[in-house]
């Protein structure tokens, strides 16, 4: 038995979609439907945790500390859980993120983070421009923007657009200027590289893979696709992310990476609750949902 814990039905059904071509059993919990009797004791299965951190732009702003008291009981019983408390704990923050990351030797962007908008402008200067501004608990590139100059950065901060992180958190964080307005995300499965993607950054950061999402003109299409499979893609400290994955007890995760103008690979967010452009993989003839499948059908419970 595989069960699944989510929030958001419209990424479910690529992985429905491979578990019944399996023909394996499973279940998909919707944790805005869920509640806890911590005196129950949990079936026997494989549970895989989706939780993620974009969860509150769905109305789903506490299904995060649900997800927690769930996994802390599963645990508790004993039972296998992919992605479990540590890989909840790193979605829903990119401050520990980075702190995790750099404990790997993996490199990061330069980060200040704080409640107050007084302390974002006085580090502003250390930073350097230009920045970018982000929230803490995030998905999607949300709260993503580009300042040039500390007037606009002030103005924004100080203004009626400026958007908090569900948790109060905003970061500053270090431009990393790119030779092609692109990112690459590179997809783990088992704690292993399965493949990387290459994103067309052009027209902002608010982009998901998913074929459900609905993100204004930045939604994947079938006529104007940004996301493509990279075959010939190679990073020398490969190794550092996957042992970066086991460490965190990660089993399925996106991890995205900038490249400079120098050639140098930055690390800047781990998802955890990973999505798939069907298009891309298409053309790629290749499959991440089947490989979820796969894994999680070989892990003895």
């Amino acid at each position: 038995m595989i069960i699944v814990i989510h929030e958001n039905n419209e990424w479910i059904s690529p992985f429905a979609e491979a578990f019944n071509e399996l023909n394996l059993d499973h279940e998909f919990w919707y944790l805005p439907d869920m509640s806890l009797d911590l005196s129950r004791v949990p079936p026997k299965a494989v549970y895989w945790n989706r939780m993620s951190a974009s969860s509150h732009t769905r109305g789903h702003r506490y299904e995060p500390e649900l997800t927690a008291g769930i996994l802390s009981w599963l645990k508790r019983h004993g039972r296998v859980v992919v992605n479990g408390p540590k890989a909840l704990d790193l979605e829903i923050s990119k401050i520990r993120q980075y702190q995790e990351l750099e404990s790997f030797g993996i490199r990061v962007p330069k980060t200040f983070c704080a409640l107050r908008v007084t302390d974002l402008l006085d580090a502003a200067n250390d930073i350097e421009f230009p920045l970018i501004t982000k929230h803490n608990r995030a998905g999607k590139g949300l709260g993503v923007r580009k300042f040039e100059s500390r007037n606009t950065l002030e103005n924004y901060l100080t203004g009626d657009s400026f958007e908090s992180s569900p948790d109060g958190i905003t970061l500053l964080q270090q431009y990393i200027q790119a030779p092609s307005q692109s990112i690459t995300r590179m997809e783990f499965v088992n704690s292993k590289f399965f493949y990387a993607v290459e994103v067309d950054t052009s027209d902002g950061f608010e982009l998901c893979p998913a074929e459900a999402c609905e993100l204004d003109s930045n939604c994947p299409t079938v006529e104007q696709n940004k996301f493509t499979i990279r075959n010939d893609f190679s990073l020398n400290d490969l190794n550092q992310f996957e042992e970066f994955l086991i460490h965190n007890d990660i089993g399925i995760a996106g991890i995205e990476i900038i490249y400079d103008m120098d050639g140098k690979t930055w690390a800047y967010d781990v998802n955890t609750n990973t999505n798939y452009n069907p298009q891309a993989e298409a053309v790629a003839s290749m499959s991440a949902p089947n490989e979820i499948a796969s894994y999680l059908s070989s892990i003895k419970t």
